[in-house]
């Protein structure tokens, strides 16, 4: 009656459940009478506690606040935090769990998470924060009996939904699922923690991309009429990338398109010209013009690997090879303010990113990390990344994106397999994460000028404040690796410790009009003003080095490598039947035909009860 029904901290009104409080802690004398005491929303006496010694920034407070309220006096059981990938959601969701804890209104928590790193990352803030221990399952183990708290990858959900249902059924349980895009309705692991979470008392749904890129609903989360995410205020905390930039809990992007064109030549004396805008055309007296067109693609072209003479070396001087050049050197710069920033290549596949790693060997003359299915222990070498301060480059496919936390990334090459908006802003996701309150670098995106990339990182743009797009004019200073200590731009060795300063040189092209040389990347002539767009030539059969064209067909590239082995033994074969007509006919074959033919006669054998040899 005395605060009129509203909360004393934040004026909303309260329920019949509501707190009443000690102004004046009772643990620090406070005593127990009307006048030291206020009426208080369950949310704003939790997260006011003093058991609990973790330091949240103001948004975390304020998604505290309401997602404990909402839980303990609504009806509806889903609170959603959509907020910019790097802003803290992993540490206030474990806040809150801690909250409903304490406040005896659960007893399990179930965190569901994409990756088997990111498991490891939950456990460890999950841990810190309430002092539980929490048990990692993947899609591997089995869990039994077990009465902790549970941190499991999607694709375990999946295998164990009955197990998860049981608990749900016979504890008080808050569901927490990360990177909640993952979850479908209609598809697999969607469908899958529908059913093993339907008796859950209470979802917390964290997100940074609440949207799919299908455009697919996720499961307890709604769309509306135009397809965007319907759900109710009282259940939501949105903190945007643009919010986050500005109350500086995220680094502000720069987008680099890299230009380029390629000149390929498809035989009989002519040649097309590939850019990132342009569609070429297609002479019509080509035997396969459709197949040319999708292999001329430019990103397709951009993925293909460049050698040198030799065919084995990577052409420093490539498209890719360029790519690497002004990465390292934005990399060089950030490092002058941030010596443990660090690099991220994201690339279409293993062959790539093995390519990339002997190019970036090339470039700097160190060796970068490779993180990919190919490694048994790649999340190992995520962590050994993470952790060192000296480390470059971490170069991986399609294992660094979502909820892998490694704050000193701040330059990223784009060039992945998917080309889907969603994952476009994962990976920039990667690299923004501020690495503390001295931070003051800014994330560089290197990527194909290419229009599909090029409408991802406008609309980004599009959400950032007036006061990130100040570029400013590069370092200030120079801070050192050992001590820290700030030092002028042009010191050799440290004032502080006497440190060294190590140099490296900055990667130079020189202009094809007037050839005095200028920074990779430029995009005109700093002496003549003339275009520097690089023109990289390349062959038909570069250009489709996932696949060939021979005689009119395209053939993928696995299909290629099966071919080249079997053609030794096919001609030995052949020689040895001393069949002339065979041997002629075999001869206007192309080799890499040779599993399709294989493929043919092997389906007539079985229509006819015969086994192949």
């Amino acid at each position: 009656m005395r605060s009129s029904g509203l909360c004393t901290e934040c004026g909303n009104s309260i329920h019949p459940g509501f707190h009443a409080d000690h102004r004046i802690p009772f643990s620090k004398g406070g005593q127990t009478l009307l006048a030291n005491g206020q009426a208080l929303c369950a949310g704003c006496n939790l997260s006011k506690g003093n058991t609990m010694k973790i330091n949240l920034r103001e948004w975390q407070q304020s998604a505290r606040k309401k997602a404990v309220s909402h839980y303990l006096s609504s009806a509806s059981r889903i609170f959603v935090i959509d907020a910019a990938p790097g802003a803290g959601k992993t540490k206030v969701a474990c806040v809150i769990a801690h909250d409903l804890i304490h406040a005896g209104h659960i007893d399990r928590v179930i965190i569901i998470a994409p990756r088997s790193a990111v498991v490891d990352q939950w456990a460890k803030e999950f841990a810190h924060v309430t002092g539980r221990h929490m048990m990692k399952i993947t899609s591997a183990d089995s869990i039994g009996a077990i009465t902790a708290d549970i941190c499991a990858t999607w694709a375990a959900i999946r295998g164990l939904a009955d197990t998860f249902q049981d608990i749900c059924a016979s504890a008080r349980v808050l569901v927490i699922c990360d990177e909640h895009h993952h979850a479908a309705i209609e598809a697999a692991w969607g469908a899958s923690a529908d059913s093993a979470f339907a008796e859950a008392r209470h979802v917390l749904v964290l997100t940074g991309t609440p949207l799919r890129s299908d455009g697919a609903q996720s499961v307890w989360l709604g769309l509306d009429a135009f397809g965007g995410l319907a759900q109710p205020e009282e259940s939501m905390f949105k903190l945007s990338y643009g919010e986050a930039v500005e109350l500086g809990y995220c680094r502000p992007a720069t987008f680099h398109r890299h230009r380029g064109a390629f000149t390929v030549d498809i035989g009989g004396g002519e040649t097309v010209t590939v850019t990132g805008d342009n569609t070429p055309a297609i002479p019509a007296s080509h035997p396969a013009p459709q197949v040319l067109k999708r292999v001329v693609d430019f990103y397709r072209l951009a993925q293909t690997p460049q050698f040198g003479a030799d065919q084995k070396t990577p052409r420093k001087d490539g498209y890719q090879g360029t790519m690497i050049a002004c990465a390292s050197d934005k990399l060089d710069e950030l490092r002058l303010e941030m010596p443990e920033a660090g690099g991220l290549v994201i690339a279409p596949s293993i062959e790539m990113a093995d390519y990339f790693a002997r190019l970036i060997t090339l470039i700097e003359d160190t060796e970068p990390m490779i993180v990919h299915s190919g490694h048994p222990n790649a999340e190992r070498r995520i962590e050994t990344f993470r952790v060192s301060r000296h480390m470059r480059w971490l170069v991986a496919v399609g294992m660094v994106s979502e909820g892998v936390d490694i704050p000193r990334l701040r330059v990223l090459v784009y060039l992945p397999k998917a080309l889907t908006e969603l994952a476009f802003r994962q990976a920039v996701g990667r690299v923004v994460r501020n690495a503390g309150p001295n931070d003051r670098s800014r994330a560089y995106v290197v990527m194909p000028s290419f229009t599909t990339f090029e409408e991802y990182a406008r609309r980004i743009e599009e959400d950032m404040p007036a006061s990130s797009l100040v570029r400013g004019d590069g370092p200030r200073m120079k801070r050192c690796a050992h001590c820290g200590g700030e030092n002028a731009l042009g010191a050799s060795r440290c004032v502080h410790c006497a440190g060294d300063f190590l140099s490296r040189q900055a990667n130079f092209r020189a202009c094809p009009a007037c050839s005095r040389q200028n920074r990779v990347g430029a995009a005109e002539c700093l002496h003549c003003g003339a275009d520097m767009l690089p023109l990289h030539p390349i062959t038909l059969l570069e250009a489709a080095r996932d696949g060939v064209i021979a005689r009119g067909i395209e053939i993928d590239e696995e299909e290629v490598r099966k071919a080249e082995e079997q053609a030794p033994a096919i001609r030995a074969r052949l020689a040895r039947s001393e069949d002339e007509t065979l041997a002629r006919i075999f001869s206007t074959i192309p080799v890499e035909c040779y599993p399709a033919i294989g493929r043919l006669f092997a389906e007539r054998g079985e229509s006819e009860g015969q086994t192949e040899e």
